[in-house]
């Protein structure tokens, strides 16, 4: 897999803020307005709080770590795919399975390590196929996890920006008798709620959307190895292996 940055990432997130803040600024509203310390706190440090009791320390780094893939994301290249398999299968053939361990021994992606390492050690098919069953649904759980961070997230900043516009409201009942506190009560119980629905529907939402997307066509690209080495331990012809595989790449 090879990672390239992501361009139209880059043109989404612009072209939300120009609309956002462009919209209020035709409106006749300025920059400064949508300021708010005590609604991005409310907002922002309520949701982090509510995703760290709701998740684990391991699903919060794995989406920490997931967050580089809207901008850089890993992109499966299942033609290169095909051809390693291939080429797995053709030393296979002239070698024997044991002509793959040093290329086991050296292989970087754990998925196809173990692949190998079980040809290697003339596991079954049924066997094969039955461990790397288990590892890619392991691996697509992972990844999964992690994306449903930002669902969770997309669903607490709404709520939470109503909470600050609650607390807005009531700082401004309370203050009712001086006419210079309800300006920053209100602002707070409207910006907060600005933030909460913003922050949901232009970057929460889109990002778990998005990360779902790559965990699955990262599954697509384990699945069409683990029947390459299936294939192989079958004793499968390299050709016939490659042309089982290539439907893959207009999936």
């Amino acid at each position: 897999m090879h990672s390239r940055t992501d361009v139209l990432s880059i043109v989404g997130i612009i072209i939300a803020l120009v609309a956002v803040i462009g919209g209020n600024y035709i409106e006749g509203g300025h920059l400064a307005a949508l300021v708010n310390a005590p609604a991005a706190l409310i907002v922002i440090g309520g949701t982090l709080g509510a995703i760290v009791i709701q998740h684990s320390g391991k699903v919060l780094k794995n989406a920490c770590r997931q967050l580089v893939w809207i901008i850089r994301p890993p992109k499966p290249d299942f033609t290169v795919g095909i051809e390693q398999v291939v080429g797995w299968s053709n030393i296979a053939r002239k070698e024997g399975l044991l002509g793959l361990e040093g290329i086991a021994e050296s292989e970087p992606d754990p998925f196809s390590r173990k692949g190998l390492q079980l040809l290697v050690d003339g596991a079954e098919p049924e066997v094969i196929r039955s461990v790397l069953e288990l590892e890619l649904d392991n691996f697509e759980k992972v990844d999964l996890d992690a994306a449903r961070v930002y669902d969770a997230m997309g669903g607490y900043a709404p709520t939470l920006g109503i909470l600050g516009a609650v607390l807005g409201l009531v700082h401004v009942m309370q203050n009712l008798a001086d006419p210079s506190k309800l300006g920053p009560g209100i602002a707070t119980a409207f910006v907060a709620t600005i933030y909460g629905v913003a922050l949901a529907n232009l970057l929460f939402f889109p990002v778990a959307s998005k990360l779902k997307s790559l965990v699955h066509s990262k599954t697509q690209y384990r699945e069409m190895l683990l029947e390459g080495v299936v294939a192989i331990a079958e004793g499968e012809n390299p050709r016939a292996i490659e042309m089982k595989l290539q439907s893959y790449e207009s999936a």
